[in-house]
């Protein structure tokens, strides 16, 4: 069985007395150890489908199941486990807090799990230390560079060693370098750890790093080449190598 699949699924919203729909019948299947990038232009429902592998949205219609667990049957408390536990969540805003130590904004993942500020900053250090950090440790977020602070943010999504990698534009603030050192950093964690990851991104040098790619237009998905998921292809497509 996948690690993460997305069955049918249907995502409705409510805006200005009109219903739209965000996503529209999408399936996806992301194996432990992939790393799928979804691109498509703002509105196109990306985000939705992030906010739904993450359980903080339901879906109308369809299924989203982790290690074949239905998300949307999950209580609010173990909705917050499921995301404290085992979701690694990489923003595009860095939701770093101001006047506190790099290492420190990397350890909240795990404070509010219940860990000792000591153990945390222990466990935190090596992450900071591998993504080039290990001398930047005490710096302040107002000390450190966008590249920087992204890194930190990773690394807070990372300290739980989580078992599902999510991740919403996370090069949107990098110059094109640090963006490209960041997309083959989560490939190099999914590989490794062998977790799924879900990339949602505009950048187009993600598709060297990701196993696979799709476009997500006017909420229905397609592969790289255009093709609908789930019609048949005209001929054999290959998507990312």
């Amino acid at each position: 069985m996948s690690a993460l699949q997305i069955q049918e699924v249907v995502k409705r919203y409510r805006a200005g007395g009109e219903t739209v729909t965000a996503v529209d019948v999408v399936s996806m299947a992301i194996e432990e150890g992939e790393l799928v990038a979804l691109y498509g232009p703002s509105g196109s429902g990306k985000t939705t489908l992030l906010l739904l592998a993450a359980a903080l949205l339901a879906p109308d219609a369809g299924s989203v199941r982790f290690d074949g667990r239905d998300l949307a049957g999950l209580s609010e408390r173990e909705g917050s486990h499921y995301r404290l536990r085992d979701v690694g969540f990489v923003f595009q805003s860095f939701h770093l807090l101001p006047n506190t130590s790099a290492l420190d904004n990397a350890t909240l993942k795990l404070i509010a799990a219940g860990y000792r500020l000591s153990e945390a900053r222990r466990q935190t250090r090596p992450w900071l230390e591998r993504l080039g950090l290990g001398d930047r440790v005490d710096h302040t977020p107002e000390q450190l560079s966008m590249g920087e602070r992204q890194r930190v943010a990773i690394a807070r999504a990372l300290v739980n060693e989580p078992r599902l990698l999510l991740a919403d534009e996370p090069t949107g603030n990098l110059d094109s370098r640090r963006g490209q050192e960041t997309l083959a950093l989560l490939a190099q964690i999914c590989h490794e750890r062998r977790i799924p990851g879900l990339l949602v991104t505009h950048d187009p040098a993600a598709r060297v790093f990701v196993d696979r790619a799709y476009d997500l237009r006017d909420g229905r998905l397609a592969d790289a080449a255009g093709q609908r998921v789930g019609e048949p292809a005209a001929a054999a497509v290959s998507v990312v190598p």
